[in-house]
């Protein structure tokens, strides 16, 4: 297509992994390192990453990441590593083969955990951080939806079932998207097998969510936050959200009175990055960011 390329390199285990990679970059721009939730994939980015890339008026490099057993990233036969730590990991091994030393970073749900995990892992990765819909502490009723929902999600034979699939088990929460976000977010979702719609993800990270123990208290991951002081900080809340409640947003403002905070009208979790202005907003704060290196 000409708008990305894809980039594939080996895990620390020798997994063939896979990232896309939008634009050349302006001199003096981070790029941008794009991480996606839980069951998605670097599809879910495309449209900002043409922004960034393309359209912002200072056009960065842009690579999103499939994590291992989602996209085009090969699945592992060990389920156990489908592990924010191990996928933490994967990510730093991707950059490094890249070249990149410093970047922002962008992380929806699970993407913001593994930006979490870099801050203690490889704290000079981060140039800036736009955390989406994730902070340090997860609503269990919120997660438990998800697993709920993966184990029983459903089999759809086209993409209008699929799309119809999708606005009954979230629709709810996200009353200000259009058909047409809800078509591009499904197609994102998906891949054809053997004529039929299937998830694009390994089954077996099922296995993984559904080895969390709920009735236990979740980790509070504020030490996490707050060793991101210093580094520029975007955080983005859906108005509907189950998992980011609107008190740990307060509680995030309050520690980071300097962070660009933005709640998002009509949208759940996680909001997509693509609608609601978002994409000239977070352009705007990487250019504020870029300023602060020089």
């Amino acid at each position: 297509m000409g708008e990305f390329s894809e980039f594939t390199y080996s895990a620390s285990d020798g997994l063939r992994l896979s990232a896309r990679i939008y634009g050349d970059g302006s001199p003096g721009t981070l790029p941008v390192v794009c991480l996606a939730g839980l069951t998605r994939n670097a599809r879910d980015f495309h449209e900002l990453a043409l922004h960034l890339s393309q359209d912002a008026p200072s056009p960065r490099t842009v690579i999103a990441f499939d994590y291992r057993g989602r996209g085009r990233s090969a699945w592992d036969p060990e389920w156990r590593n489908y592990d924010v730590g191990v996928e933490a990991g994967d990510v730093v091994a991707g950059l490094a083969a890249l070249g990149v030393e410093r970047a922002a970073f962008i992380g929806t749900s699970r993407g913001g955990l593994i930006i979490f995990v870099l801050s203690a892992m490889r704290p000079s990765l981060l140039g800036a951080v736009v955390l989406n819909d994730i902070g340090p502490m997860i609503e269990p009723a919120g997660l438990a939806q998800i697993r709920g929902y993966l184990r029983r999600a459903p089999k759809p034979a086209d993409l209008a079932e699929a799309i119809a699939v999708q606005r009954t088990a979230t629709g709810a929460s996200f009353p200000a998207l259009t058909d047409e976000d809800w078509e591009r977010a499904t197609r994102a979702y998906y891949r054809e097998d053997a004529g039929r719609l299937v998830p694009d993800f390994d089954p077996a990270l099922v296995k993984a969510m559904a080895s969390l123990d709920l009735d236990k208290p979740l980790p509070l991951l504020w030490p996490q936050f707050n060793a991101l002081s210093g580094i520029p900080l975007m955080a983005i809340r859906g108005e509907h959200s189950g998992l980011l409640s609107a008190k740990t947003f307060e509680q995030m403002q309050a520690l980071r009175p300097d962070m660009a905070a933005e709640t998002v009208a009509g949208q759940g979790h996680a909001p997509f990055l693509e609608t609601a202005g978002l994409p000239g907003k977070i352009a705007a704060f990487l250019s504020r960011a870029d300023a602060r290196m020089h």
